[in-house]
């Protein structure tokens, strides 16, 4: 396994270099690096259906901008946590030019070191536990983290069954990154402790947020270099995703309140 600090360091000079994580939010949208941007961060809070002052961990909060939306449309009180430093450094630069300093923190923070019970009303992830290996000490954190009752919100990067198609394996590979198929991932959170668990593929609304991204690529102010490098790798996922190999996730699930819940 791959010492959090070395696939800090690894994440932040390669995928989430600041170029790189630049790219990603002209791509995406302002304070977002992941598909949809604000509107699709806004439609998955609102199925928090949380009240306002609820606690909430955003795990692998990015450039803050779910964080932002909890706090400002919601009036959620937000801890965020992100392995990337350079992702970090950009979002509390926005955080300071913001008036949410009361209701966001954001901390340099790993998932599976998470050192706190019965805290959150809330767990919200946003296409970050592909990055992490161990995924059912994982779910035990996350699921000791909330309140009986607790609500976890997921969207993830996931796959087909295999074999893959080798450009698929290749890329995951390449990549680092650790998928699941969404019966794998409901599997997972069951052997955790969770129940009322549901899984949604979006595979299809994906698809759809790509073939988005590629216009705005081409509406962008690029070099023709990093154009040409940025339409190449989303016509890449474009057909990974079309394919059936990468899939799309949402996950619901709650922590029990009760043994009759179980």
């Amino acid at each position: 396994m791959v010492p959090v600090e070395s696939n800090q360091e690894i994440l932040d000079s390669t995928q989430y270099s600041t170029e790189s994580i630049q790219l990603y939010e002209a791509v995406f949208g302002e304070d977002f690096v992941s598909p949809g941007g604000y509107r699709v961060a806004e439609d998955l809070i609102k199925k928090l259906k949380l009240p306002p002052g609820s606690r909430v961990l955003d795990a692998g909060c990015g450039l803050g901008g779910n964080a932002f939306i909890m706090a400002s449309k919601f009036g959620l009180m937000v801890d965020g946590i992100d392995l990337s430093r350079n992702m970090l450094a950009i979002a509390t630069k926005k955080l300071k030019s913001r008036d949410l300093d009361q209701q966001v923190n954001l901390q340099h923070g790993d998932c599976l070191q998470l050192d706190c019970r019965n805290c959150y009303d809330a767990i919200y992830s946003r296409d970050v536990f592909l990055h992490i290996e161990n995924k059912s000490r994982l779910f035990s954190v996350l699921y000791s983290s909330l309140k009986a009752g607790g609500k976890l919100l997921f969207t993830d990067y996931c796959c087909g069954e295999k074999p893959w198609d080798s450009a698929f394996a290749n890329y995951v590979e390449d990549r680092g990154y650790y998928l699941h198929t969404l019966s794998e991932y409901c599997a997972l959170m069951r052997d955790a402790g969770f129940v009322n668990i549901e899984s949604t593929d979006l595979t299809l609304q994906f698809v759809e947020i790509l073939q988005k991204d590629m216009l705005a690529i081409e509406s962008l102010e690029l070099s023709v270099n990093v154009r040409n490098k940025l339409r190449q790798s989303w016509e890449g996922k474009l057909e990974r995703a079309r394919s059936g190999d990468h899939r799309w996730g949402l996950f619901t699930a709650i922590k029990c309140r009760s043994l009759d819940q179980i």
